[in-house]
């Protein structure tokens, strides 16, 4: 049954936020970078990124990353709101629109704010699966904001039926993100030029991904990483290796 009401919502939403703040506390969290260390935990002042990831993994940056300063683009669908509401109970600012409703008002919005990070899931709301849409790299052009693509993964993970096959981490689960390297869109990029950095970013989520995804456990990494953090201790919030 899905919730339409807005009490069941709000109630809903707080009970999604306090079981997933007792799930973080379980996670065993690792951040590897390709690239320089884009953590927003670290940032120098007034420096300011797009993290795109894939829909799926969108309880992975709401659980480790949540800040005012970093503002979600949530769809404003019926199926998004209650998200949305989980992802504020969380701490994340929030920019309510998407590609098929609200995008011009969530874009003007976002041009229109100076001092947050945005967080962007390019094949979001509804899909398709695992494949970057031009609206992220549109708004990369525009801003002048370089993206982060961000591989995320969870060792064990419960998986929705759903479009994107939505993950929700299983208890006491690893929990992996890959960071790659910027990519820096033109302000006068012609539609072809989005088309080539729309290509290029998806290929860096789909290799960041299946990073992510080796160094979970799914399948032995292709190459060890050069430093980590003892596998004994868990990592404070924003610990950092390189690969």
């Amino acid at each position: 049954m899905k919730l339409r009401h807005p009490t069941h919502i709000h109630w809903a939403s707080s009970l999604g936020a306090l079981t997933l703040r007792g799930l973080l506390a379980t996670l065993r969290f690792r951040y590897y970078a390709l690239g320089p260390d884009v953590n927003p935990y670290h940032c120098p002042p007034g420096t300011r990124y797009i993290y795109a990831f894939w829909h799926e993994m969108l309880l992975l940056p709401a659980l480790r990353f949540a800040r005012p300063d970093i503002r979600v683009l949530i769809s404003t669908h019926a199926d998004g709101e209650l998200i949305a509401q989980v992802c504020r109970k969380l701490g994340f600012g929030l920019v309510r629109g998407s590609s098929t409703r609200g995008g011009t008002e969530a874009l003007r919005e976002m041009l229109d704010e100076s001092r947050a990070h945005f967080a962007i899931t390019p094949d979001g709301p509804r899909g398709p699966r695992r494949q970057a849409q031009l609206g992220v790299v549109f708004l990369a052009a525009r801003t002048g904001l370089p993206i982060v693509p961000l591989g995320l993964s969870f060792s064990r993970a419960w998986r929705a039926n759903s479009w994107d096959r939505f993950a929700i981490p299983q208890p006491f689960s690893r929990a992996v993100c890959v960071s790659g390297e910027l990519i820096e869109v033109p302000a006068r990029s012609s539609r072809a030029d989005l088309e080539v950095y729309r290509q290029r970013l998806e290929a860096a989520l789909a290799h960041a991904t299946a990073l992510a995804e080796q160094h979970a456990g799914h399948c032995p990494p292709a190459a060890p990483p050069v430093s980590r953090t003892p596998a004994a201790a868990r990592p404070e919030l924003g610990e950092r290796a390189a690969i």
